[in-house]
């Protein structure tokens, strides 16, 4: 693997590394490697041996855990593979910029919605914070829609985590809700369990959508908690 790492070290960008340590403050393994170009890598090794990669891979960069997310996410595979690779990847996890990354790159929960929906549940009710971000990036993701919006308003109302990561994902979900669903999600938001924190910033992130009239904006405003 140490060809990989030589790979990485030179797609390094110093003034890059620089930008992303500011949007990062507590990662201080960031080498500077733009995302495309590690997409691209990571398509190269999906179509190599990339199980001997991934089950030798270092973590001690944080693109090197990027990395990993990518190819978990590009690697031809069965599903329960997969979820097993996902499971060994998620607590590696220590950032908003990974854990999103990671769930973007999951499109083959597109075709595998219930199955994976279970795999989830575990993570729902763990106390890391990254875990519960993850499960939750991952219903913003693939699950807001007629079949699923009950049951994805019903778990995160259940999301009871101090973890300003998992907060914030949940009011981000939530906005997703009401922007896609705004009738489901207006009735839970005028009843549920949320604290005053996430709930608020779900209204705020709701009223900072462009796809919100100006008037909606008002009335959503007006809900806010004191």
């Amino acid at each position: 693997m140490e060809m990989i790492r030589e790979q990485l070290m030179s797609l390094a960008e110093e003034d890059y590394r620089k930008f992303s340590s500011k949007l990062l403050p507590n990662i201080d393994t960031i080498l500077g490697v733009r995302l495309p170009q590690l997409r691209k890598l990571a398509k190269q090794i999906a179509k190599a041996d990339w199980r001997t990669y991934l089950n030798t891979a270092k973590n001690d960069y944080f693109e090197e855990i990027m990395l990993q997310g990518m190819v978990i996410g590009y690697a031809p595979c069965e599903v329960e593979e997969r979820l097993s690779y996902i499971n060994s990847f998620v607590p590696k996890i220590d950032n908003w910029s990974v854990c999103d990354s990671f769930c973007t790159g999951l499109k083959f929960t597109v075709e595998n919605r219930d199955r994976v929906w279970d795999f989830l549940q575990t993570y729902f009710r763990s106390v890391r914070e990254y875990e519960i971000r993850f499960a939750v990036v991952m219903l913003l993701s693939y699950y807001i829609d007629e079949k699923y919006i009950n049951r994805v308003l019903d778990v995160l109302d259940a999301v009871k985590h101090e973890g300003y990561y998992a907060k914030m994902a949940v009011a981000w979900a939530i906005s997703i809700c009401y922007i896609k669903l705004p009738e489901q999600t207006m009735s839970y938001l005028k009843q549920n369990t949320l604290d005053d924190f996430t709930y608020n910033k779900a209204l705020q992130k709701i009223t900072e959508s462009y796809r919100i009239d100006k008037e909606t904006k008002e009335i959503i405003r007006d809900m806010k908690r004191k």
